[in-house]
């Protein structure tokens, strides 16, 4: 292993136990670069703290634009975050029809929180056509 791969690793994992400690300005000056790189893991926790001033000033735009990169990389909780996003409006236009495409995604990776809200969008006709039978599938599959 290069003496760079193994920097960029062990830079990722201080981040990421600096961002588990809520010490997020030190999380942001190990992760942004390696977010920078492509890391998906790095891109998902910038982008919760842009989205949420942790540690540096809010920038939706910015945690927008990581939670899209991470999730089209099929990372299953950036795909959640994102649904969110699309679902409320928040970092970007809401588009319940996108937030459904999103939970989809995550719900398909085993993520039972995206199974529920994506039940729940069934169940109100919010961003997909309702479909209680639809709704109570989804329910069924995680574990409700």
């Amino acid at each position: 292993m290069s003496n760079v791969l193994h920097n960029q690793e062990m830079d990722l994992s201080s981040g990421i136990a600096a961002f588990e400690t809520k010490q997020f300005a030190q999380s942001m000056q190990l992760l942004s670069p390696l977010a920078d790189m492509g890391s998906v893991e790095a891109q998902y926790r910038m982008a919760i703290m842009l989205q949420n001033g942790l540690g540096m000033v809010a920038n939706e735009e910015k945690a927008f634009n990581y939670m899209k990169a991470a999730a089209e990389k099929n990372h299953a909780l950036s795909q959640h975050g994102l649904g969110f996003m699309y679902l409320e409006g928040e970092c970007t236009k809401q588009n319940s029809a996108e937030a459904a495409v999103w939970f989809r995604k995550a719900a398909d990776q085993g993520l039972i929180g995206s199974l529920t809200t994506l039940a729940s969008m069934y169940e109100q006709g919010q961003g997909v056509e309702k479909d209680m039978e639809k709704a109570q599938a989804l329910y069924k599959e995680a574990g409700f």
